[in-house]
């Protein structure tokens, strides 16, 4: 399979911007980084995230209980296309103090829908 280079770039983006309005907790911005319905398989669980389901609610969650930031460690390209791309990931998250909770790998799916490039799944080892 050949690689898609615009595509992959683009991807990229998303993920930056994505990291960057989590850790600003702006629900807003952040709703803005997925193509909705998106998928979260994360603690043996499938989770369907609709629009509308991204809330400040997020962040009550135990796994952020001590949590400040996250900073993405590892993202590589595994497969690209002109509407797709599949990342490997690792991600670390932060307490204010810049002490390290723990460290994660994931693999996220970019897609392109509509013209729009958004996170449409993502599988982690996160919490």
């Amino acid at each position: 399979m050949s690689r898609d280079a615009q595509s992959e770039s683009t991807a990229m983006a998303v993920l930056d911007a994505f990291m960057t309005a989590f850790n600003a907790r702006d629900m807003e911005a952040f709703a803005k980084t997925f193509n909705f319905p998106s998928i979260r398989l994360a603690s043996n669980t499938l989770r369907i995230i609709e629009k509308g389901d991204l809330t400040p609610d997020t962040f009550k969650h135990a796994s952020l209980a001590d949590w400040d930031h996250s900073a993405w460690e590892r993202r590589e390209v595994i497969h690209s296309g002109e509407d797709k791309v599949h990342v490997d990931t690792r991600f670390t998250r932060y307490r204010k103090d810049g002490s390290v909770i723990g460290g994660f790998d994931s693999i996220y799916v970019i897609t392109c829908e509509d013209g729009h490039w958004g996170v449409k799944a993502r599988s982690s080892f996160a919490p």
